[in-house]
């Protein structure tokens, strides 16, 4: 709250002092802080001192209390006063910034971007000020997702940047387009300019901290775009880099010595932020590629960390990370067979949607597709289909719209009666002709669909074709779960056509890779097989040994799937429109019976 560059009267500096003594104190006491500030006016100040008094007022109406009208009143004063003053830029361009804030916070969006425009025009002689200023007209632009608009602002300080001399802050504001040029699947323009933000990036000589936290930006974007194309074998050598740089940031010490250049005063993430980001995008990685004990350990580290965060935190941005983990981890749980974990993790979901209007607007469709996949899990097909659909309906975004249409197109096959829409939707996901995305994974996941619907047709030479497909599409990039769904439902045709040799080729590796991951509805669906093919070619000890696995595994899915369906939260299948409920009704137990994986 200190005031520069002025002679201040000892009056003012009694009651600046009072204030701040107030606004420090603990707990804080804010109406005497204010009571102190207000009383500057009655001594008729001078313009500087009025100005910053009123910016002094609005950014503790703002932050401390509730009185958002009275904190605009003052800093929109604080602005207008601020613009008649020369060689006042850090009072003019504070109140422009957190005046946007409050209109934005307001829903007044349309007051902000013109403010915004305005301070950025007459910011170009103070380069701190006039770029903090294109980041946030950015990210505003970003939140309204005109990323386009987004784009072009922060092309705009990235010139800026060169111009002033400050690569450091260049980069910065290459990632952070690189970063939304990837979410608007702008591929061509992403990779030269990753290219050029690499270069940037090793060619950088400044502060370590701040050189290796470029080096996690670009890196997190690489391993997000591997991630985003289903290429879970490519992304290793990135996802290696990206462990290790964070371990070098994490032995650095924050250097205290500020940067030369009043550009370089930016910081992308806090060092905790960051490590939490890199568990998130392990995560990612490691249920992709189906190695779900490790997801559940780096998920456990993520969310240890963030409640630590939390307390001392309140920024959005650690909520996001939370909801995505929990995204993750509840599709973990789903495959290993603890559907009612899983169920209480959406629950979690729920709740901080409930809290954050933001979060729910940005989640909303993945909390119904994670919600579809719990009712498949417990055989509420039309529950499942109910999900699914609202979920296509809050959807833009092509990645997850494919995933969804795959997951329903299963849930139509199994119900067996859906001829129609079936064909409607495999002719949008078709991965021999026109496939929506570039996902690897997803356009593999369609090879299985395929496969599945021409097994139950009984076209087994064709199922084979497309498992084949799935196969070899899965072992290139590790797809280990993709890999143990393929191989059971060849060795199950096998099986059906007689050829219990090469059933058998098919189902073992199936259990081992089942095993590893561990995915307990294949686990149940080889054993089954394994017990079926011994039986058939005489093998009595085997067969026993894989009747009591297939015991074994029924026991716990029945056991699971109960608690799941006895509990409060299983009410959420119904849930298909508005914001997600937070108190639910008792269950009497269980209403859906527990089905074979088929």
């Amino acid at each position: 709250m200190a005031s520069s560059g002025e002679s201040p009267e000892p009056w003012y500096l009694a009651l600046l002092g009072f204030a701040e003594h107030f606004r420090t104190s603990s707990p804080p006491k804010i109406r005497l802080c204010v009571h102190c500030l207000q009383a500057v006016f009655q001594f008729k100040p001078p313009q500087r001192i009025e100005a910053r008094t009123h910016l002094q007022l609005g950014s503790v109406l703002y932050h401390h209390t509730k009185n958002s009208e009275l904190a605009r009143n003052h800093l929109e004063k604080a602005w207008y006063i601020s613009q008649q003053i020369s060689q006042f830029e850090d009072v003019k361009f504070e109140a422009a910034s957190l005046l946007s804030e409050l209109y934005c916070q307001q829903n007044l969006v349309d007051s902000a971007k013109p403010l915004l425009r305005k301070a950025i025009q007459i910011s170009q002689q103070t380069p701190y000020w006039h770029c903090r200023l294109l980041f946030q007209l950015a990210q505003l632009h970003t939140l309204e997702k005109d990323l386009v608009s987004a784009c072009d602002l922060l092309g705009v300080g990235a010139e800026y940047a060169r111009v002033v001399g400050s690569e450091y802050t260049r980069a910065l504001f290459l990632l952070s387009k690189g970063m939304l040029l990837l979410m608007e699947r702008k591929l061509q323009e992403v990779h030269p300019l990753l290219t050029l933000c690499g270069q940037i990036v090793e060619n950088w000589q400044g502060n370590p901290i701040q050189k290796e936290s470029l080096r996690v930006f670009f890196l997190v974007l690489q391993v997000t775009h591997y991630l985003d194309a289903g290429q879970v074998k490519s992304v290793k050598p990135c996802l290696k880099q990206l462990q290790q740089c964070i371990q070098t940031i994490s032995t650095l010490h924050d250097d205290e010595i500020l940067p030369s250049n009043p550009a370089d005063l930016f910081h992308w993430l806090p060092k905790e932020h960051m490590c939490v980001l890199v568990y998130l995008v392990t995560v990612m990685h490691s249920m992709q590629a189906g190695y779900l004990e490790k997801a559940q350990k780096y998920t456990d580290k993520a969310l240890m960390q963030l409640e630590k965060l939390k307390m001392l935190d309140s920024s959005p941005i650690l909520s996001s990370f939370q909801v995505i983990l929990l995204e993750h981890i509840i599709m973990c749980r789903l495959v290993t067979g603890h559907k009612a974990t899983a169920l209480q993790e959406i629950s979690q979901i729920c709740q901080l949607c409930h809290q954050s209007p933001r979060i729910f607007s940005n989640h909303a469709a993945q909390l119904h597709t994670l919600l579809g996949l719990y009712c498949i899990s417990v055989n509420c097909m039309d529950n499942a289909e109910a999900q699914f659909t609202a979920a296509l309906r809050l959807t833009t975004h092509q990645e997850l719209w494919t995933f969804i249409v795959t997951n329903l197109a299963s849930v139509y096959i199994r119900e067996g009666n859906r001829q129609q829409e079936l064909y409607s939707l495999l002719e949008r996901i078709n991965p021999d002709h026109n496939f929506p995305v570039s996902s690897h994974c997803l356009r593999a996941a369609a090879f299985y669909i395929r496969g599945l619907l021409s097994f139950f047709q009984g076209r087994y030479n064709e199922a084979k074709r497309f498992l084949r497909e799935t196969l070899k599409m899965s072992n290139a990039e590790d797809l280990n779960r993709l890999t143990a769904c393929s191989l059971v439902l060849l060795g199950h045709i096998f099986y059906v056509l007689g050829n219990h040799r090469e059933s058998n080729n098919m189902v073992v590796p199936a259990m081992q890779l089942a095993s590893k991951i561990p995915d307990m509805s294949v686990q149940l669906w080889s054993s089954a097989l394994l017990k079926d093919l011994n039986k058939a070619c005489g093998n009595t000890m085997d067969a026993h040994e894989a009747a009591q696995m297939h015991q074994n595994f029924s026991q716990q899915l029945l056991q699971d799937h109960i608690a799941a369906c006895s509990l409060p939260e299983h009410n959420l299948i119904s849930w298909t429109d508005g914001p997600p409920p937070v108190q639910f009704q008792a269950q009497n137990g269980p209403t859906t019976s527990l089905a074979s994986l088929l």
